[in-house]
C-alpha cells in the first residue's frame, strides 16, 4: 500500500496513526503543501481534488480521510470500527458531525484564516460570529457527545472518530487555542495524546507548531 500524505496535514495524520497502532505497512509517499507540489499536474492525476491523503492498494484508490480510516479498519478487523450496526452508527454519525458540523467553524473559520491569508473572513465581523459558532460546537462536544464520563468520543473504547477528531482538534495548537473551559474535551485529548505512537507520528506537526510560536494569534 501508499499513502500519499503530509506530516503536518490536519487529514494525514489520523490515518498515520491508526497505521502505526495497528502495525498496517504502507509506503508514505509526502506530498510537499507548503511547495504546491499538491497542485501540480502529476499530483493531479493521483487525486484531482489536489488533495492529501490518498490511500493506493494495489489498483484500488481511495481519497478521504474517514473513508480510508473505515477502509483500513475493516481492512485488518479492528475493533475501532464496530461490527454492531448500532455501535458503528454512532461512530459514523460522530464523525460526520465532525467533519461537516465542527470541522467547517473550528478549522476553515478560526484556524485557517489566521495561517493562510486566502482562507481569511472579509470582515472582522464575519471573523468573530465564526469564532462563536466554533465556540457553540465545542460545548456540544464537552458537554453532550463527551460528557463528564465518556473515555472517547463514542465510549470508554477508542473508535476511528477518536483518531479522525484528534487530527482536527489537534488544529488549535497552532494559533495557541486555550480548551481550558471545556473539561470533558480535554480529558478526551490527554487520553488521545497518551498513545505510544502519538509523539513520534505528530513530531513534524509539533516542529511546525513551533515555528510559529512567535506569530500572534487569535485562539479561544
Amino acid at each position: 500500500m501508499k499513502l500519499y500524505m503530509h506530516p503536518v496535514s490536519t487529514t494525514s495524520r489520523p490515518i498515520v496513526l491508526f497505521m502505526a497502532d495497528n502495525t498496517i505497512e504502507a509506503e508514505n509517499v509526502v506530498v510537499d503543501l507548503m511547495t504546491g507540489e499538491h497542485m501540480a499536474e502529476a499530483f493531479g492525476e493521483i487525486n484531482p481534488n489536489h488533495l492529501v491523503p490518498v490511500l493506493e492498494d494495489g489498483d484500488f484508490r481511495l481519497t478521504e480521510s474517514s473513508a480510508i480510516l473505515k477502509y483500513l479498519a475493516d481492512k485488518v478487523d479492528s475493533p475501532a470500527y464496530p461490527k454492531d450496526l448500532q455501535a458503528r452508527a454512532k461512530v459514523n454519525a460522530m464523525m460526520d458531525w465532525l467533519n461537516a458540523d465542527f470541522y467547517r467553524d473550528w478549522g476553515y473559520g478560526l484556524i485557517y484564516p489566521q495561517i493562510f491569508p486566502h482562507h481569511k473572513r472579509q470582515s472582522d465581523e464575519a471573523q468573530t460570529a465564526t469564532m462563536d459558532w466554533a465556540r457553540e460546537r465545542l460545548d456540544i462536544l464537552d458537554q453532550d457527545w463527551i460528557g463528564p464520563s465518556q473515555v472517547y468520543l463514542c465510549g470508554d473504547e477508542v473508535t476511528i472518530a477518536d483518531y479522525f477528531g484528534m487530527g482536527i482538534f489537534s488544529l488549535g495548537e497552532v494559533v495557541r487555542c486555550d480548551l481550558s473551559a471545556y473539561p470533558n474535551v480535554g480529558r478526551w485529548i490527554g487520553n488521545m495524546k497518551s498513545r505510544a505512537n502519538w509523539d513520534s507520528v505528530n513530531e513534524i506537526f509539533y516542529g511546525f507548531v513551533g515555528s510559529v510560536r512567535e506569530q500572534p494569534f487569535t485562539g479561544l
